[in-house]
């Protein structure tokens, strides 16, 4: 049980920290969009980032529902469900691992994700890649503090 919470704390880290990179990417493929006067290309970059952005938060979800929960969601929801998941106390299993303000502010970015999976990329909207962009850093740092005290909780079991 103890080495598979370090296991668990240990790939918490490690996909935040390549996390951090997906969304300083995203940040500048929105910059270069704005600036340029062929935008396309760049927002698209922009949208696999943040698609990115939420695969890798997903990743961690599925890892600590898998490992410390030992219950992952299945079903047409599942991603939801996971979400969700994450932001319940399972007493006496685990506390909660995200907040349920950064589990509302996680949602859009699910959602997104699912857009990015279901349209073609030139039909993606601009500006919603513009607004979910200015929100990126502040919603991942967040979630970062989230999981960082999560991680070190299990360190600590």
């Amino acid at each position: 049980m103890i080495e598979r919470n370090l296991v668990t704390a240990g790939r918490i880290r490690q996909e935040l920290a390549d996390l951090a990179r997906v969304v300083t990417r995203a940040e500048q493929a929105m910059r270069l969009a704005r600036g340029s006067t062929e935008p396309d290309f760049y927002l698209d970059s922009a949208a696999l980032n943040l698609h990115d952005f939420y695969g890798g938060l997903e990743r961690i979800f599925r890892h600590i529902a898998l490992a410390v929960d030992q219950s992952v969601p299945g079903g047409p929801d599942w991603h939801r469900d996971l979400l969700r998941q994450m932001s319940a106390s399972l007493a006496p299993v685990r506390p909660q691992v995200i907040s349920a303000n950064t589990e509302e502010e996680l949602d859009e970015y699910l959602r997104f994700r699912h857009v990015v999976r279901n349209v073609y990329a030139f039909k993606l909207d601009g500006e919603r890649v513009d607004r979910l962009i200015q929100h990126v850093r502040p919603a991942f740092d967040r979630v970062r503090g989230d999981l960082m005290a999560f991680a070190d909780y299990l360190e600590q079991l």
